[in-house]
């Protein structure tokens, strides 16, 4: 078929009927709508394009460029479209966790600001959190930019209210399907649940929606844990009827038995949604078959496998024939035994040696007085060759709150270290009145490399 702009082929991608012998779900006819289709590779394509088409002639015409909270697919579609009508686009982001994205990105001539994000950030007065730093560049360089804002703009909503949604029912309708069960799909601006879910609602109103978010300390790209979703100002819980929680490894599993069982070379995020539909569908609270028959399950699959094979690799280098390189987390047994050391308590250690698991621009705004710096990514790495301390000086793990630093506190002791965690973090040592240190260059790895 022959198409006059890559924009044409936004949209109407394939739905894939998954073979019930290879994903073994009995009375469940499970469909994968495949968004990798779309012709920057992901579901975003839609959001970043219904964004901006209504506006993209007059953002042009008056010089302007994009600025968005994005360190991912909706950059990257919005870098392709604007570039293509001589506009540039600037990506705010606490950190980009995917070289191979970072890579694209660059390569693709994007302006990347890089921050620690509030929840690192030991002071208030300063504007590291994300939109903050949107709306004061907004302010100081009022006309210069056009803002998409995909996290509250409704029409990352509309775009898949009218698109998906209307596509999935539609194509099964053709097929002569009259009902849908169950829609799967992971959480990041919750644009592509909610408005696919909303459309099919109106045609199928006993759908029922499976969210999918990652464990709390857990990273899955494309999707944010459930505490992270209160930053997402289109997310409202009671829209879903289940908010499912994945961690990594079950992803991952579920990513390569997409493609291996379905030929589905789909990224982690719709891994994640395969192993939550493979979990639920077919329990008590998600029945598989009703008096019409099977149930219907549609499965939203994001993007492509390619642009994460590093972040698979970190995790499950044994699948690339390596040995593995992660250790089985701790135990809620062993995390509840990590003594959690007050601020004020801090002091009575004996000579201790206090790390700080936050970025580096975080820990150079402020920091523990005496604290180290090695960033958690690569706390996991040296964990993996053993504990890379003393066992002569007790430990005391640092990070924005408190929970990540109580992981790597039960690690350390499971190793026979005398470890603990700071009470609360660093915002607690902050609000606690303590001393910060600032404007130190934090300790490198000991290779002398930050890792890529």
């Amino acid at each position: 078929m022959r198409y006059d702009h890559i924009t044409d082929l936004i949209g109407n991608t394939p739905l894939l009927r998954l073979d019930p012998a290879a994903h073994g779900l009995d009375n469940v006819e499970l469909y994968a709508k495949l968004e990798f289709y779309n012709p920057f590779g992901s579901v975003k394509d839609r959001a970043a394009w219904g964004m901006i088409r209504d506006d993209i002639d007059g953002i042009a015409t008056r010089g302007q460029d994009f600025i968005e909270a994005s360190s991912g697919n909706t950059a990257k579609a919005l870098r392709i479209l604007g570039a293509m009508r001589g506009i540039g686009l600037r990506a705010v982001t606490n950190r980009v966790k995917v070289a191979e994205v970072r890579e694209l990105l660059e390569l693709f001539g994007t302006e990347i600001e890089e921050l620690p994000g509030l929840s690192e950030c030991p002071d208030p007065t300063t504007p590291n959190n994300v939109y903050a730093v949107i709306e004061a560049e907004l302010a100081r360089n009022p006309g210069a930019y056009f803002y998409p804002s995909q996290y509250t703009n409704e029409k990352n909503i509309d775009t898949h209210y009218h698109g998906t949604g209307r596509e999935i029912h539609e194509d099964l309708s053709r097929d002569g399907i009259t009902r849908i069960d169950y829609l799967i799909g992971g959480l990041g601006t919750t644009g592509s649940t909610r408005g696919t879910a909303t459309y099919l609602r109106k045609h199928h109103p006993d759908l029922r929606t499976i969210a999918v978010v990652s464990e709390r300390s857990d990273f899955i790209p494309g999707i944010r844990s459930e505490t992270e979703m209160w930053d997402v100002g289109l997310f409202q819980p009671d829209f879903y009827d289940r908010i499912v929680t994945i961690d990594s490894g079950q992803a991952v599993d579920a990513t390569l038995d997409l493609a291996l069982r379905h030929g589905v070379l789909a990224g982690p995020t719709s891994g994640a949604s395969y192993a939550a539909a493979l979990d639920l569908l077919g329990t008590d609270e998600f029945p598989a078959a009703g008096a019409d028959g099977p149930a219907v399950a549609v499965l939203i699959v994001c993007d492509r496998i390619e642009p994460y094979l590093y972040y698979i690799k970190k995790r499950r280098p044994d699948l690339f024939g390596r040995s593995a390189s992660r250790i089985p987390p701790p135990s809620p047994q062993e995390l509840a035994a990590v003594p959690a050391v007050s601020p004020d308590a801090v002091a009575t250690l004996a000579d201790p040696i206090i790390v700080d698991t936050r970025g580096a621009m975080a820990y150079r705004i402020g920091h523990v007085p005496g604290a180290i710096n090695i960033r958690d990514d690569q706390l996991d790495d040296m964990f993996v060759q053993g504990i890379p301390f003393p066992r002569t000086r007790p430990l005391l793990f640092v990070c924005p709150v408190g929970e990540l630093s109580r992981r790597f506190a039960a690690l350390a002791r499971r190793a026979g270290h005398d470890a603990a965690s700071l009470d609360g973090g660093i915002v607690g040592w902050r609000d606690s009145g303590n001393p910060l240190e600032s404007n130190q260059i934090p300790t490198q790895s000991p290779s002398g490399q930050r890792p890529g």
